[in-house]
């Protein structure tokens, strides 16, 4: 049997919106995605770019307007610590899949403990152990373990600020079996790691607004490689 249609397939300004001159339409991405609207297929998409290039803010977004916590958690989870978070989610439109699941899980790395405070005071019928005894990239990885196993929208905010090389390739593994059970991945990252999932859309993000490319072709990418052959050139200029 076909899988049902993927949870969302457009992203765009809703009706009445118009560009204005606040932040956050003063992003080039934010900016093209209320004026273009932007289409995402099955699978996983990576969106990549500088800090303050709107890819979180694009995230955090789609994440709310689907119906997940701004601070994280699945769909119906509601913790809230401090907000933070911007209007653009009241100013979208989600085009849903017809037929595709209604469950999502929002991981942003800045709220995680906030998070593993509400599943204490809130416990479900999983058995979770003591988040806050693990260490930062322990609990990622049993969040990881423990939620990432079901059809339906995976949205992730720089998920590699908590994970080790290995432990960042362990997660290209997760969004890999998510994409092959039908779920579908929006991940913000700065990982050319995490971004290096064969098959996944990469969205680059920056002045230009958003344009799609390929791992290869990725800034990120190939400043990684120049630093790692002579990170000594970089340095010159940070250390004098």
């Amino acid at each position: 049997m076909p899988f049902a249609d993927h949870p969302v397939r457009r992203v765009a300004a809703a009706e009445g919106i118009s560009v204005s001159q606040t932040w956050p339409h003063t992003i080039p991405a934010v900016r093209q995605l209320l004026t273009d609207g932007m289409d995402l297929g099955p699978g996983v998409t990576f969106l990549v770019g500088e800090n303050g290039a709107g890819k979180s803010t694009l995230v955090e977004a789609i994440a709310i307007a689907f119906g997940m916590s701004p601070e994280g958690g699945s769909t119906g989870a509601r913790l809230t610590t401090r907000e933070t978070e911007s209007s653009l989610a009241t100013q979208i439109r989600l085009t849903r899949g017809v037929g595709a699941a209604r469950w999502g899980f929002f991981l942003r790395a800045e709220t995680m403990h906030g998070y593993y405070t509400y599943l204490e005071q809130n416990p479900g019928p999983r058995s979770d152990p003591n988040f806050h005894e693990l260490s930062h990239g322990e609990g990622f990885l049993e969040v990881l373990r423990s939620r990432f196993d079901s059809p339906g929208l995976y949205c992730l905010d720089e998920p590699e600020s908590a994970l080790s090389f290995s432990s960042s390739l362990a997660l290209v593994g997760v969004l890999n079996e998510l994409a092959v059970g039908g779920a579908q991945v929006i991940c913000a990252t700065h990982s050319p790691v995490v971004c290096s999932l064969p098959g996944a859309a990469i969205l680059e993000v920056g002045d230009w607004g958003i344009r799609s490319t390929t791992w290869a072709e990725l800034e990120l990418v190939q400043n990684w490689r120049a630093y790692l052959e002579a990170p000594e050139r970089y340095l010159r200029h940070v250390l004098d």
